[in-house]
């Protein structure tokens, strides 16, 4: 990883952007950041599966858990929780290992399985990047569920790896003009950490030049 690569995108920012582009624009362009129970909750969760780069080897399956990765497409970088490596001759060589492996990668979530469509754009960012790094496709991916201690597996298609490359487009769009988005509020943010910097009650009143500028307009 090239640690000069400061016009990357985190690739965490996906899910952020996906919730709310809001929260995302406070977050990743205006550097704001604030805990609730979810987010500490998850950060406990993440400390426990990124032990910084370290391999396991179980027979024919190889672990990296904390994996950095990156795409240079789509200028995002960031941390798989892990990677699993599966023995297989149809794989790729991975350096240091015997043999050609296919890879997967595994996202950690906290609580009961419920997919949605931000965990799944992540799982496939992740992807995305494993496939540039190791001249590889990978189109299964997994979501690993604390609470059930067990994994869902998720097809990553072609139609959610170019969703993602439309995301991060327009995450590079706001984040090259510092723009952040109002957004329309609705009860998502009750669940937000940001919403005391936010202030989504606000967004809702009209304000005088618009009330005006609406009455001419009728």
């Amino acid at each position: 990883m090239d640690n000069n690569d400061d016009d990357y995108l985190m690739l965490s920012g996906i899910q952020h952007f996906q919730f709310c582009k809001r929260q995302w624009a406070f977050i990743h362009i205006e550097q704001q950041w604030a805990e609730n129970v979810r987010t500490i909750e998850g950060e406990h969760l993440h400390r426990n599966a990124d032990q910084l780069f370290t391999r396991e080897k179980r027979k024919d399956k190889l672990i990296v858990r904390a994996m950095p990765v990156k795409s240079e497409s789509l200028k995002i970088s960031g941390i798989c929780d892990v990677v699993e490596f599966i023995r297989d001759d149809s794989g790729v060589e991975i350096n240091g290992a015997e043999g050609k492996y296919v890879a997967y990668p595994v996202e950690y979530k906290r609580g009961k399985p419920k997919i949605s469509d931000e965990d799944v754009l992540q799982l496939a960012a992740q992807a995305i990047c494993l496939e540039e790094m190791l001249l590889c496709e990978i189109d299964i991916g997994y979501l690993f569920y604390n609470e059930i201690k067990h994994r869902v597996e998720v097809p990553l298609t072609v139609e959610i790896k170019n969703k993602v490359k439309l995301i991060v487009a327009e995450m590079q769009d706001y984040y090259q003009r510092r723009h952040t988005p109002k957004v329309k509020t609705g009860r998502f943010c009750q669940s937000c950490s940001l919403q005391n910097i936010c202030l989504p009650e606000l967004m809702n009143k009209r304000t005088v030049k618009s009330y005006i500028e609406g009455k001419i307009e009728e």
